[in-house]
């Protein structure tokens, strides 16, 4: 048996029409392809199989007797989750049915009559989303099952997991700890990750300072504090940092920007453990606890007289160094998942799930800005996405494929039919159909019909194609109003 029937094997649909010749046409159109396959001529009897064992597809015929196919998808939502996919069947002309059925939570709709090459194409679309579905839930297990373990830094390559080990080591001693990695990678993640763990550190402040958005002349006084007239706006007294985080962690990020002058003064607080705010003679005891970030190569920087060697051996007692992202590719998919709840959240939007298609693309991206940039990126696409998934026309230019020169064809605008080349056939024909399609959808005004006639296709089989290739919602309104100016005109 091969490994496509393997896997198909383990897909259960359940074909719900009251004839049963409709049900043998169906089961013997997918049979071979070595589904699941069980039957109910009502929903009386399709609501008895669905309490005995779960199905990954239901087949729903809409005109039912008893109970309508609509009335039963509107029921179907109180399985909370464990609900199959729908693909409900209607009669001919009923496109504004399937369409409010579509809202209602159906995953995609087949007017009667139908051929069965539309019928395999749709089934085996829906169960390719259910096998998305499972692998995005067993990464939602993973998440869960290792955020305890690994705090807020998510990953689960080698370099992550020798950071995790790392931080455990540290946190309950109190050395001092300097975090090197580029930009975007955590660093502060990491700070707040060794404070959390302390022991005797995490009832107290954690408090962070980024030494590169101050100017040197401000930074002095956040850190150490000033008295009330030590120069010109200093109206009050105010304490500085190292105070505010005293019993706590004071975090320094971007350590290497920090002026010569202060750095003497930082380095005079770690040894004696005690700070002057500026315009005082009180000598103030602090107990706080050092961590550092930087992203420059600070031995480059002592060579150049930039950087006290003496404070920089004092900072780095202890060294955890965060790969970037492109060094641990393995980490994407699990980080974008969480960027997608978050996202979801932030902007209370739907939850989308993240194609293979597109997960493909982060995967390969470089990621100059490491987890700062894929967030942003995961973030813009949730916005910007129309469908139930991330697709790849979602994301920013500069992470979509290069367009294979010369593609697009003669009279055709320059760059109108450009596809991307990503080695994968389907993807690429997947875009280049979506963008073809689109393209006549301008050239008629978004005329549904007028467009199906250009392509030498049925209204119908065009609408299904929109739905297939995320176009649906911009374009099946259209297609419907379309259809009714037209029954208008035959009456």
């Amino acid at each position: 048996m091969s490994k496509e029937k393997e896997k198909a094997e383990e897909c259960r649909l359940l074909i719900v029409d009251d004839e049963e010749a409709a049900r043998f046409g169906m089961r013997r159109a997918l049979g071979q392809f070595g589904y699941e396959i069980e039957e109910a001529g009502s929903v009386v009897e399709a609501r008895t199989r669905l309490s005995k064992r779960a199905f990954d597809l239901m087949l729903l015929d809409v005109n039912l007797p008893g109970k309508s196919g609509l009335d039963f998808l509107q029921e179907l939502k109180i399985f909370q989750g464990g609900a199959p996919l729908v693909v409900l069947i209607t009669a001919h002309g009923s496109e504004r049915m399937a369409v409010d059925a579509m809202k209602a939570g159906a995953y995609d709709y087949l007017p009667k009559p139908y051929e069965v090459d539309d019928l395999r194409l749709v089934v085996k679309n829906a169960l390719e989303t259910v096998k998305l579905r499972r692998e995005n839930a067993r990464l939602r297990e993973r998440l869960e099952a290792t955020a305890q373990a690994q705090g807020s830094l998510i990953g689960d390559s080698e370099a992550m997991r020798r950071v995790r080990a790392l931080i455990e080591k540290v946190a309950e001693t109190e050395a001092t700890v300097l975090v090197r990695g580029e930009s975007g990678t955590g660093k502060e993640l990491v700070a707040r990750e060794i404070h959390e763990r302390s022991r005797e550190r995490r009832g107290g402040a954690f408090v962070a300072v980024n030494c590169a958005a101050l100017p040197s002349e401000l930074i002095e006084s956040e850190l150490f504090g000033h008295e009330k007239g030590a120069f010109t706006g200093a109206s009050a007294r105010r304490q500085g940092k190292f105070e505010q985080a005293n019993g706590g962690t004071l975090f320094l990020d971007e350590i290497g920007d920090m002026s010569a002058n202060v750095q003497a003064k930082l380095l005079r607080a770690l040894e004696e453990r005690r700070v002057e705010r500026l315009g005082g003679s009180e000598s103030i005891p602090v107990d706080v606890r050092i961590i550092s970030a930087t992203h420059r190569p600070l031995e480059q920087e002592i060579e150049k007289g930039n950087f006290r060697a003496d404070l920089f051996y004092r900072l780095r007692v202890v060294t955890v160094e965060i790969a970037p992202l492109r060094e641990r590719r393995e980490d994407i998919p699990m980080l974008a998942e969480a960027f997608t709840h978050a996202a979801a959240e932030k902007y209370k939007l739907p939850h989308r799930h993240i194609a293979p298609a597109t997960m493909r693309r982060l995967m390969e991206y470089d990621w100059r800005g490491n987890v700062r940039e894929l967030k942003n990126t995961i973030e813009r696409a949730m916005v910007l996405a129309e469908g139930d998934h991330l697709q790849p026309h979602d994301l920013p230019e500069e992470i979509k494929p290069a367009p294979v020169a010369g593609a697009a064809r003669a009279g055709a605008p320059e760059g109108a039919l450009d596809v991307p080349f990503t080695a994968d056939f389907r993807e690429d024909r997947r875009e280049f159909e979506r963008r073809y399609i689109a393209r006549c959808l301008e050239e008629t005004g978004g005329n549904v019909t007028r467009a199906a006639a250009m392509l030498g296709m049925h209204r119908q089989s065009l609408q299904h194609k929109l739905r297939e290739l995320g176009l649906a919602r911009r374009y099946v309104a259209v297609a419907t109003d379309d259809a009714e100016e037209q029954g208008d005109e035959e009456s």
